[in-house]
């Protein structure tokens, strides 16, 4: 039987109907575990590398000619920010129910459709010669993006326990924080290619079309990936070819210690209420909010910013990857922490309060560029790694996987709202100092930083008063959470 026939909407008939019960020796385990990693970790973060190129390079095009060949030059920095803000638009308004229809399809189609659908939007991008043309072309990558970043953590879940979810979760989501490192290396390569009448601004290195160049550099990648995607990347263990029957037996008694729930393409509209109605869906909403206000920030005005300390363009797009890289170590360093310790809700706080750190020294240091440029490590460092770790701690703590499917583009989508902002913060009229941007965004790390200290305490209670009134379950049993997700006497949360 092949994947599509395998691959039909089916109901659960029991519990625990769908997996088997297979004892699994360790070894066996880990061999499976390797094998998993070889072929999905290569996959998906390579299309999140590109998928965060492709939205970000926005920000280096600023610096090659964009808004002089296009935008009449843009004095005042509003047409850009509209340029930015565009793609969170229907970012936003496509994730809730892009996820929700991504369970009724083969994972390996639908990654590859959305792939090559903003590979080749950000590809097109090249072409545009006004306001309109850039905007339809961002708006397009926004469409095609909402339905690839909210399903990986449900992807993931799929095959990896909760011990394991952190790590493959941080090696994914600092690919965004490489690609800002590989975004900053190719537009230094692209700034010296002198496409078309050379730049006339102070400082500037290049010519006006080298934007040009930047998003087909960026863009046709992620066409290429998402044919092989389509290929290669597994489906469900239930139905793919990629598993012997002994791994697919494992694969599912794996996917049933501390939660299981759905079996096959599977969508429960009382989970989906259930997401909608779960305040802590928001509070996650709220810290996602604050540290996406920052991260937008980033992926679009990093290079400006760092321009602002009096570097050259040039050396400002350079500049940017050092902060990038320290970023992608340390998230996945605090993501395997906190696998290990089966924790995440400290590790969120601290995170953002890093990021608060941080932006206090660039709005209390002004004229000390040594300490600003110290000050963005620390940005960088607790963005990606606050949002890295909340997304692990939700793919884990909403029980099914359509609570999951419902309630993590709920709270990013929330958080996509803080990106809005995040574009709108730095017009060039607040230049050099953008006391208002970096301002507004250190409150907000700060405010995620209570959000998380606040889920954290809630987690432990509701634990703690689960286990006095049902007992302390056995580590890793089979928990079923069909009807009631994550309110199921046994499950417990991850704090």
């Amino acid at each position: 039987m092949s994947d599509e026939e395998k691959y039909t909407v089916e109901k659960v008939s029991g519990p625990f109907s769908s997996a088997p019960e297979a004892t699994a020796t360790p070894e066996e385990e880990k061999r499976l575990v390797r094998k998993l990693d070889r072929r999905i970790l290569p996959l998906t973060c390579l299309l999140y590398l590109f998928a965060f190129l492709d939205r970000s390079n926005i920000g280096n095009a600023r610096l090659q000619g964009l808004p002089q060949e296009i935008l009449g030059g843009d004095p005042t920095g509003i047409l850009f920010e509209w340029i930015t803000s565009s793609f969170y638009f229907s970012y936003i308004l496509c994730q809730i129910p892009a996820t929700i229809l991504s369970k009724l399809f083969p994972p390996s189609y639908w990654m590859a459709a959305t792939a090559i659908g903003w590979g080749i939007c950000s590809t097109l991008s090249a072409t545009a010669f006004n306001l309109p043309g850039i905007l339809c072309s961002r708006i397009g990558i926004g469409i095609f993006e909402a339905g690839f970043g909210p399903a990986i953590p449900l992807y993931f879940s799929f095959f990896y326990t909760k011990e394991e979810l952190g790590l493959r979760m941080g090696y994914w989501f600092g690919f965004a924080a490489v690609a800002g490192a590989f975004g900053g290396l190719i537009a230094f390569g692209v700034q010296n290619i002198n496409f078309g009448p050379s730049l006339k601004t102070a400082g500037a290195v290049g010519g006006e079309s080298d934007w040009k160049i930047l998003f087909l550099l960026e863009g046709i990648p992620a066409i290429i990936l998402g044919i092989v995607t389509l290929f290669l990347l597994p489906n469900r263990p239930e139905s793919t070819r990629f598993l012997t029957e002994r791994e697919r037996e494992i694969a599912l008694e794996r996917g049933s210690r501390g939660a299981k729930a759905d079996t096959g393409a599977v969508v429960r509209k009382e989970h989906i209420f259930a997401a909608l109605g779960d305040w802590r869906v928001y509070a996650g909403g709220m810290i996602y909010f604050g540290v996406n206000c920052a991260l937008a920030s980033l992926s679009a005005f990093l290079p400006t910013i760092i321009k602002t300390f009096g570097y050259t363009n040039a050396l400002a797009q350079i500049l940017t990857v050092p902060p990038y890289a320290v970023a992608a170590i340390v998230l996945c360093l605090t993501a395997y922490t906190t696998d290990r310790l089966q924790t995440r809700g400290l590790a969120v706080a601290g995170a953002c309060f890093v990021g608060t750190i941080g932006y206090l020294i660039v709005v209390l240091v002004p004229d000390n560029m040594h300490a600003r440029y110290f000050a963005v490590f620390c940005i960088t460092s607790g963005t990606y790694t606050a949002i890295g770790v909340t997304i692990a701690w939700f793919a884990h703590n909403l029980g099914s996987e359509t609570k999951k499917a419902t309630g993590i583009p709920v709270f990013m989508s929330i958080g996509q709202c803080g990106s809005v902002l995040g574009t709108h913060l730095y017009p060039s009229s607040d230049g050099p100092h953008y006391i208002r941007g970096f301002a507004t965004t250190c409150g907000l790390e700060a405010f995620a930083t209570i959000c998380a200290l606040a889920l954290y305490i809630s987690y432990k209670r509701d634990n703690a008063k689960r286990d006095m009134l049902y007992g302390r379950p056995e580590n890793n049993a089979p928990v079923d959470t069909s009807d009631l997700a994550d309110k199921a006497p046994n499950f417990r949360y991850i704090p």
